[in-house]
């Protein structure tokens, strides 16, 4: 086997990389052909791929760009002071705080750093890095409120994109947000139910079961039926705090689209006002309230009742600022020594909550979309108690049936009923030709099926240990060739 790839020539052995080299000079203008050889050991130069592009001898300068997009500059300014409109006073209050929060933190950071500067230790690596630290990031978040803490928890959910010591650190982000004073709270409770508390409740811990970036939570009991029930109530000034947070990062990505159009393709603005959207989303408890209802009618449906659960909701006692819904007990699925005290098999327990999570994604009228350890809890009955439904997805009708006929497309190998799929599915751009789309997508899926590929495996024994590796063989210019026809297709 190893004898047939060596012999060929044009093939290579692992890695799957394909080699780049100094591409030649192209003459200025409008269009052109561009020839990549084939690559391996026998360079057979003869056999060449060629791709028909547009390209310009230069990058385009800064003046450049801006002259080709002067037609788009009165919608964007239309839509930076529209923005600016809607967020109002609250941009420079927030501005205020940032800079407040900036100098508290650094000022904690000198405080630190005069201690540790005369010690015999010498200044610690973390110290070094000043606020960018994980320890004062986090604690500079904290300060800059519930959109900062949001992206904390982001951090600390992503620890393939950020550093194990921030993720770590950022892991405080979550339930462990700054407590708001128990007067404010039951200020806002009065304000909300508009009638006394003791008429509705018969206590109210003052002392709160957590704290998260938008709301905080208190343990309390009804009067009337004398269940216990847990209020969870919208942090003051919060919906303020979102609209100019979010209004700001909605105007530098709108700007930053504008002077560099290649942002365009990473939808970096519809991917903000998707986020905007869901967070001021999660700020109406009456929205959450119908996610949980919808959540509970499904698990009744599909007769999971007897595997999962989420909190029934109190509507007498329920407003846009205030959710009270019944209390689990439970403990969260990090926590696995009382998990193994609860049930014999966590795994299974695992298995279920997924299992009934992935069938909300199609039986449901939303699904959870905010599915972490801290929001799914292993009840005392042995069932999964699911919480938090403040952030939901959708997966409309007309998108589940073109994913059906995506699927059937791949055993029936239609490639127009793929295309047609996909731009249903939004894959593609609403210009698309469909046609054209089917054609492209056919040549890749051919090339897929007739590229050749070998597995040499190769294994080594000593006295007490052997060991094996192996190597994936390809036709390294066929496997450019497809590369470049996905670039073309892309």
């Amino acid at each position: 086997m190893a004898a047939t790839a060596a012999a060929r020539g044009t093939a290579s052995r692992s890695p799957l990389l394909i080699h780049h080299h100094r591409l030649p000079q192209v003459p200025a203008g409008g269009g052109g052909s561009l020839r990549v050889g084939a690559l391996g050991a026998g360079r057979d130069w003869r056999r060449r791929v060629r791709v028909f592009a547009r390209y310009s001898s230069q990058p385009q300068d800064f003046s450049s760009r801006l002259q080709d997009r002067a037609g788009e500059l009165p919608k964007l300014v239309e839509d930076l002071l529209q923005t600016s409109i809607s967020t109002g006073p609250r941009g420079a209050f927030r501005m205020a705080q940032g800079i407040q929060a900036l100098l508290g933190v650094g000022g904690e950071w000198l405080n630190d750093f005069s201690k540790t500067a005369n010690t015999s230790e010498g200044i610690p690596a973390q110290m070094r890095l000043g606020l960018l630290s994980p320890l004062y990031l986090r604690r500079l978040f904290e300060r800059m409120g519930a959109t900062y803490i949001k992206l904390g928890q982001f951090i600390a959910s992503a620890p393939t994109f950020f550093p194990a010591e921030y993720v770590e650190e950022f892991q405080n982000c979550f339930d462990r947000a700054p407590p708001v004073p128990y007067s404010e709270i039951e200020s806002i409770l009065r304000e909300e139910l508009q009638r006394p508390l003791d008429s509705v409740y018969e206590y109210i811990d003052p002392v709160p079961i957590a704290s998260a970036s938008i709301a905080q939570v208190h343990g309390a009991r009804l009067k009337s039926s004398q269940k216990d029930v847990v209020i969870k109530v919208l942090k003051p000034g919060i919906e303020d705090t979102l609209v100019a947070d979010l209004n700001f990062i909605y105007l530098v990505a709108r700007v930053l689209e504008f002077l560099s159009p290649e942002l365009e393709r990473t939808s970096l603005v519809a991917i903000i006002k998707d986020i905007k959207e869901s967070m001021l989303e999660e700020v109406d408890f009456r929205k959450e309230a119908v996610n949980m209802e919808a959540f509970q009618r499904y698990i009744e449906a599909m007769g999971f009742d007897r595997q999962a659960k989420s909190p029934f909701v109190y509507q007498h006692c329920s407003t846009k600022r205030v959710l009270t819904m019944e209390r689990l007990y439970g403990v969260p699925l990090t926590d696995l020594d009382s998990i193994r005290s609860l049930v014999p098999d966590p795994e299974l327990t695992l298995v279920t909550a997924l299992n009934v999570w992935f069938g909300s994604l199609i039986s449901c009228e939303s699904f959870h979309a905010d599915v972490h350890a801290g929001n799914l809890w292993l009840l005392r009955d042995g069932r999964v108690g699911f919480i938090d439904f403040g952030i939901v997805g959708r997966i409309s009708p007309r998108t589940w049936a073109a994913m059906e006929i995506f699927l059937a497309s791949f055993a029936t190998e239609d490639y127009n009923a793929m295309a047609s799929a996909l731009s249903e599915m939004g894959a593609t751009g609403n210009d698309i030709d469909v046609d054209s789309f089917a054609k492209d997508l056919q040549k890749i899926f051919s090339s897929l099926q007739e590229l050749d590929t070998e597995i040499i495996v190769a294994a080594a024994r000593s006295s007490d240990a052997t060991a094996v590796s192996a190597n994936v063989v390809v036709d390294e210019r066929r496997m450019n060739a497809l590369f470049l026809d996905l670039f073309k297709m892309g």
